[in-house]
């Protein structure tokens, strides 16, 4: 399942629309005011399936993940000198990106691929393709890809 994620233009907060192959919003992501990055994601519905939560005052930047409420893991940004690493708490998955940090993949446990990322370069906003090799996984590959982009921006600040 391949994703396309995009950043809005002229958005106040981090608002983002996610389309499926056919063009169709799949999700839609939404920025909120607080301390640190807080991301709510929606399926095409409006229901509210997801959130993305910076943990502020850390050493290095931590992102907790939440489904429907539910915590259920968390992305730490790993110290890495040549390329960008990240250590999950979730089903025991692992994220390795490249040198620039615009292209990663997502392990399994089992050290399959579960999605990889790939940051589309000339574009107005943050745009990116996430292809997921099982679409019961789109939704964290998401919270993943979001959290990291969300690091990157706090980076450049």
């Amino acid at each position: 399942m391949e994703l396309l994620f995009k950043q809005r233009f002229f958005s106040w907060f981090d608002s983002y629309d996610i389309y499926d192959k056919s063009g169709a919003v799949v999700f839609t992501v939404n920025g909120q005011l607080s301390w640190g990055h807080k991301l709510q994601i929606y399926d095409a519905f409006g229901v509210n399936v997801g959130t993305v939560k910076e943990t502020v005052f850390t050493f290095l930047p931590r992102f907790e993940l939440y489904e429907k409420g539910n915590f259920i893991g968390a992305l730490k940004k790993r110290f890495a000198l040549w390329r960008h690493s990240y250590q999950l708490d979730f089903k025991g998955w692992t994220v390795e990106g490249d040198f620039l940090g615009w292209d990663y993949a997502i392990y399994g446990a089992d050290g399959k691929t579960v999605a990889t990322v790939s940051k589309q370069i000339f574009n107005f906003t943050d745009t990116y393709v996430i292809d997921v090799t099982d679409p019961a996984n789109a939704l964290y590959a998401l919270m993943f890809t979001l959290a990291i982009d969300a690091e990157k921006c706090s980076r450049e600040q």
